[in-house]
């Protein structure tokens, strides 16, 4: 009863929603559940054009890793719609490969998208939500938060962090009537994994799993939500396991499969997606 009295459910219907990265994948799957809800939402994304042609939303530009492109969204979606009652810190970027061999430009890409893309957003949004006593920001994690694998090092390390940082910020502000929440999908059938062979050590959901997580994270305000759901025990699982046996385990369902099973022609597409965002902030 406590909890429910200092973290009361939002209703969507007429939430002013933000959605970073929302023009694809789990990004755009969370607009449309948001608008079939009745929420206005907000998509922002560095492909202008493809969030402006997101259905029941309103596109906007967006650089999650340079805090004033972030503060020019929120200024834009506030003075068109008076609020923002959620923010959805979606965008990332997930490089796979042998950990020595990735560029340093791109190991800074990924945590300046990933983690720091989260506090610009935490920093943008909180002021007002805290001014008004009411306000619920999602962060989109990764099991990958939790599990350390094999091809994924820096974004597991971006994805520690953001685990991390949601905690931490939820904490600081507890009692101020605004959340903070952290949805931990397992692996995601989007653009983001093309080119790796799904399953093994996470189990495999699709964008509309994880969209409708973040949707009821507004009536849970729960601080984390694993998707699927069973996921979540796996701190307690590595914590009772001893390593040995975990590492055998581990090696039997195919940890490594972001080395071993990646199809370049597969993520060709994506990895030159990605290469055209580190070239534009070298």
């Amino acid at each position: 009863m406590l909890f429910a009295d200092r973290y009361p459910a939002i209703d969507p219907r007429g939430a002013v929603v933000a959605i970073t990265g929302g023009a694809r994948g789990i990004g755009r799957a969370t607009a449309a559940e948001f608008a079939a809800l009745g929420a206005t939402v907000c998509v922002g994304d560095l492909d202008t054009a493809l969030a402006e042609a997101v259905p029941g939303a309103h596109g906007f530009p967006l650089d999650v890793t340079v805090r004033e492109s972030f503060t020019a969204f929120t200024e834009a979606v506030t003075s068109r719609f008076g609020r923002i009652d959620v923010l959805v810190n979606n965008a990332g970027v997930m490089p796979l490969g042998d950990f020595l061999e990735e560029p340093d430009a791109v190991g800074r890409t990924t945590m300046d998208v990933n983690v720091q893309g989260l506090v610009h957003g935490l920093r943008s949004v909180l002021p007002g939500m805290i001014a008004r006593g009411r306000g619920h920001v999602v962060n989109v994690a990764s099991m990958a938060g939790k599990i350390p694998l094999p091809g994924m090092a820096v974004y597991n390390a971006s994805k520690f962090a953001a685990v991390g940082l949601t905690a931490a910020v939820r904490r600081e502000y507890a009692g101020t009537g605004v959340s903070v929440s952290a949805v931990l999908p397992s692996a995601v059938r989007t653009e983001l994994a093309s080119g790796v062979r799904l399953g093994g050590a996470l189990p495999t959901v699709d964008a509309k799993a994880v969209a409708r997580a973040i949707t009821g994270t507004l009536r849970t305000r729960r601080a984390e939500t694993a998707v699927p759901r069973w996921v979540a025990g796996w701190d307690l699982l590595a914590a009772l396991t001893p390593e040995p046996l975990m590492s055998r385990l581990r090696t039997l369902i195919g940890d490594d499969r972001a080395l071993t099973s990646l199809d370049p022609a597969g993520r060709a597409a994506y990895s030159q997606r990605i290469s055209a965002q580190v070239n534009g902030r070298e």
